[in-house]
């Protein structure tokens, strides 16, 4: 971003959205990290010189508190980072209402009332708005029903965003990641290690089986997210609404169907999930 804008980033104690923090103040701008735990954001505050605001995405009074906290501090908004998410799994048949409705709240309400909080300021700015959703938005994968749902809601959210708010000059976005190191990935990928015959490798090497289909093969790393996600809020990106980047080391890239005839690919190892 060439000049300096205010962002609000939430989830940004820790992930993509601390990632995406450290690389806007790095940058010289003004940043408001936002997140449920206040120590993770209380560190990055105290690392960055970000404004950490512990807030709950889907309180609307806290929504509307984070907002006041921004302009309060700097006078103005530029952009957000729609990070805030949770994962949940289960079936359509099997998951529990609980798990969904948390999902939703979290993952798609909470966008809405900070969009909504904050399309007045926006508006004003000129600003930018960027959703963190998945690759799960675009593609599903077993047991998978809310979150997949969630995220491909968020999608077409922010795309509403792009589309009503356009011509007004606010842009919209989303990125879509595959595998990412972070802590949620790393509860999974710990849950992964014990269902699965790995050699005792842990979350290195549930991490190691769970992108090596992947035509980079690997997961990627926070800061390669950020570095997109601040490409879209920046003036480098102006002509860039309503797109999807998918940031995924090429899994959407890739044909399934094609796995059986690459002899690159080894049969996966290890003896699938306990019963």
């Amino acid at each position: 971003m060439a000049d300096k804008r205010v962002v609000i980033v939430t989830g940004g104690g820790s992930g993509i959205g601390e990632a995406t923090a450290r690389l806007l103040c790095e940058g010289g701008h003004q940043v408001v990290v936002s997140g449920r735990r206040d120590e993770p954001l209380r560190r990055v505050e105290r690392e960055t010189g970000a404004l950490a605001y512990p807030s709950d995405v889907g309180d609307p009074e806290a929504v509307e508190g984070l907002v006041r906290a921004a302009l309060s501090a700097y006078g103005r908004l530029d952009g957000l980072v729609l990070n805030a998410g949770i994962g949940r799994g289960g079936a359509v048949g099997d998951l529990s209402l609980a798990d969904w409705d948390e999902v939703m709240r979290t993952n798609v309400t909470g966008p809405l009332l900070l969009l909504r909080a904050a399309i007045p300021h926006l508006l004003e700015s000129g600003g930018a708005v960027v959703a963190v959703a998945s690759v799960s938005a675009l593609r599903n994968g077993t047991s998978n029903a809310p979150y997949a749902t969630s995220k491909a809601a968020l999608l077409q959210l922010c795309r509403s965003v792009a589309v009503d708010y356009g011509r007004q000059g606010v842009r919209a976005n989303v990125v879509c990641p595959s595998w990412v190191r972070s802590e949620m990935a790393d509860r999974r990928m710990a849950r992964f290690a014990e269902e699965t015959d790995l050699g005792g490798g842990g979350v290195e090497a549930a991490y190691e089986e769970a992108t090596r289909l992947l035509p980079l093969g690997r997961p990627g790393e926070p800061r390669e997210i950020a570095e997109a996600i601040c490409w879209l809020l920046s003036p480098a990106a102006s002509y860039v609404n309503g797109a999807v980047l998918t940031v995924d080391g090429g899994a959407t890239a890739l044909d399934p169907g094609t796995l059986g005839f690459d002899f690159h690919v080894a049969p996966r190892h290890g003896g699938g999930s306990r019963p």
